[in-house]
């Protein structure tokens, strides 16, 4: 459905976009992550067409986007981190309004709105400015403009920023609702809400993709065997001090007891080492039964920084993950 190849992006001598190459399918939620001045809004920017790349492509479809730039647009809805809202009209004011911009036919505008209005939940107060709504109530306003001509695509940066826990779990349900018939991008800060939502992850990082995937698969790929969940059947302090004799044992936490003369521990090696083998061989060495063995997944906030932080000077290499 959304192709980008090669897409770089340069601003005077600061290189924003490297070489990046994504392809979304059609009725995918995608997760687009990075840290602050990653090149996050630049790509959601090149994709809606409101910047040109430097090099490389960008189609929706299979038709480019500098080709057939009005075509492509009217497949795309966008909702900004800031909606592009008009304080002084009323609801549905605005969205007649916008409906004129996206050039969709008269006759259509007052049942498509009120579709669109019913789908988002505004319907009853279509006849306020919308200066006088909440922030959630904005919020869905400015997603409703981003469904105006029923587009293919959905682009959405921060949707549930500032909002309370109640606004963004209606939103949040709202999103899954909208993605089973189209394509969503979701740009967010809030990592539960990208695991809540979301079909797969893309994380970017100084302008070139570092992970891709959904967020269990990242957690395999990126977990190399380093934190390991034991059930062992030995005294607690003996267990844990044969544990902490191998030398590529970083930590031995105690998790508690979960059955009869056991103990559950979590064991950490040092970076990158697999230590499933040795602690095999360490507990049959002092005759202790091992009695469940499994790697512990590492949650998205850990993917995330696990891949964005060049803890060597050096970022990780997609290649590696994917």
């Amino acid at each position: 459905m959304i192709q980008l190849e090669n897409v770089t992006k340069r601003f005077g001598g600061h290189l924003a976009l490297d070489n990046l190459s994504l392809t979304i399918d059609k009725g995918e939620i995608l997760g687009f992550l990075g840290p602050n001045g990653a090149g996050k809004s630049t790509t959601m920017n090149i994709i809606t067409g409101y910047l040109s790349a430097t090099q490389g492509s960008v189609k929706i479809d299979g038709v480019d986007i500098l080709e057939q730039p009005e075509a492509v647009k009217k497949r795309i809805g966008y909702l900004p981190e800031i909606p592009p809202l008009y304080m002084d009209m009323t609801v549905y004011e605005y969205l007649k309004f916008v409906s004129k911009l996206k050039k969709v036919k008269n006759d259509t505008i007052d049942p498509s709105l009120q579709k669109i209005m019913n789908l988002v939940k505004i319907t009853h107060v279509q006849g306020r400015l919308i200066r006088n709504l909440s922030k959630g109530y904005k919020q869905r306003v400015g997603l409703a403009q981003a469904l105006v001509g029923d587009p293919e695509v959905l682009i959405l940066d921060e949707p549930t920023v500032g909002l309370d826990p109640k606004e963004i779990i209606e939103i949040r349900s709202l999103i899954k609702d909208i993605g089973k018939k189209r394509t969503v991008i979701l740009s967010s800060h809030i990592l539960t809400e990208v695991s809540a939502v979301c079909d797969r992850v893309v994380i970017i990082n100084k302008g070139r993709i570092v992970a891709s995937g959904t967020p269990e698969e990242l957690s395999k790929r990126l977990s190399y065997g380093n934190k390991q969940v034991l059930r062992v059947k030995a005294p607690q302090r003996d267990a844990v001090a044969a544990l902490k004799e191998i030398p590529e044992v970083k930590s031995v936490t105690v998790d508690g007891s979960y059955e009869a003369d056991t103990i559950d521990l979590i064991v950490e090696a040092k970076e990158d080492i697999d230590i499933r083998e040795k602690v095999f061989s360490k507990l049959v060495e002092n005759s202790y039964p091992l009695l469940m063995m499994k790697g512990m997944d590492l949650s998205l906030e850990e993917i995330f920084l696990q891949v964005t932080t060049a803890e060597k000077g050096e970022n990780i290499n997609a290649d590696n993950i994917e």
